[in-house]
């Protein structure tokens, strides 16, 4: 009788770890948060200046729900070189700044003495 109650005592427990086997995974959710790039910038030049930006540049979004300490890097034009599209529009996006008092401050085109366009990069300040 005894080792009846043993058995029965350890089915809660048994039917526990199994549970926790199992192969079912929670449901995944995804933030919009990219951590600071380590690589830097890679220099673009351009025969002409950029298009002017769309009129959607202009709608920031709310940030992602859970952030918090997140700075909105806007979009910009980048320089493909393609002969049918050579700009394509790069989306804006939300960051984690690598410092609490980090200030960003955003990447432009700018003409050079040789008439052709450089794009200074976004950086932290």
């Amino acid at each position: 009788m005894r080792s009846r109650f043993h058995l029965l005592a350890a089915a809660p427990m048994v039917l526990a770890l199994a549970a926790c086997a199992s192969d079912e995974r929670p449901p995944q959710t995804s933030t919009v948060i990219v951590a600071p790039s380590a690589q830097p910038p890679v220099a673009m030049v351009a025969p002409a200046p950029p298009p002017p930006p769309p009129p959607q540049a202009a709608l920031v979004p709310p940030p992602p729900l859970g952030s918090s300490n997140v700075v909105w890097q806007p979009g910009h034009w980048s320089y493909t070189g393609a002969p049918d599209e050579p700009w394509t529009w790069v989306d804006g996006r939300y960051v984690a700044p690598p410092a609490r008092t980090a200030m960003w401050v955003p990447g432009r085109w700018q003409e050079t003495a040789r008439g052709t366009w450089m794009w200074n990069a976004g950086h932290w300040d």
